[in-house]
């Protein structure tokens, strides 16, 4: 049970919790398979390409996890931002907000600070940021490169929190997947599970979220903030 009193800064994951990467990832996948479209009923792949997406969530969640428990996480980062840094720059508008979700920002912003607790790159994820003018709503983001460990580690939400000036326990953890939800109990901090991205209900309780939402649009009512 989430808390209210407790809490004293924001903590927001970005892909599957601020932008629409499930549903990008669906539409990509039912396109792959429109060539074979007459295998799905009234030839619409959508419903598996939803399903095929969401049934990665588990393994997909070991796998980012695994570099981490080898100890190579660190590594594989620099690398991985070494070969981005030579990509050339994708045009703009590449992403998708979540509905709702910078009207979120804007409203529990005015009560807490905010932060981002990313694993990505640092060059993506502030294009997502800047793309929709969101930059300014945070009092830090921590990406893949940060901190020693990223997340399901504590270590980016402990870095957060001292750049925010209050204790990793007074901070609550929002994310779409159990890699958030364990990294904000590694922390000691609360955490909210939301269901607008990868991961699903039962994971998220079983994972230990404190409030589970449908989306993050969802959280100035939970936690008293709405207009």
């Amino acid at each position: 049970m989430l808390e209210l009193s407790r809490i004293r800064a924001l903590c927001f994951d970005v892909d599957g919790t601020l932008r629409d990467t499930d549903n990008q990832y669906v539409a990509a996948l039912a396109r792959w398979l429109r060539g074979v479209r007459f295998l799905f009923p009234a030839g619409n792949p959508a419903p598996f390409a939803r399903k095929a997406i969401m049934a990665l969530e588990s393994p997909g969640t070991f796998l980012y996890s695994l570099p981490d428990r080898l100890g190579i996480d660190f590594q594989l980062a620099k690398i991985a931002e070494s070969i981005e840094r030579r990509l050339p720059h994708r045009p703009a508008g590449q992403f998708t907000l979540i509905p709702g979700a910078r009207e979120m920002l804007a409203a529990v912003g005015q009560h807490y600070p905010l932060a981002v607790v990313s694993a990505r790159d640092e060059r993506t994820t502030f294009a997502f940021l800047r793309q929709f003018d969101l930059e300014p709503l945070f009092a830090c983001v921590a990406t893949a490169l940060t901190c020693r460990h990223a997340k399901p580690y504590p270590d980016q939400i402990v870095w957060a929190a001292q750049r925010m000036g209050v204790s990793p326990s007074t901070c609550v953890m929002i994310g779409d997947t159990t890699v958030d939800v364990r990294a904000g109990r590694a922390a000691g901090a609360q955490t909210i599970g939301v269901l607008c991205g990868f991961g699903e209900e039962k994971e998220l309780r079983r994972a230990g979220a404190d409030a589970i939402l449908p989306s993050t649009a969802d959280l100035p009512t939970l936690l008293g903030c709405a207009a």
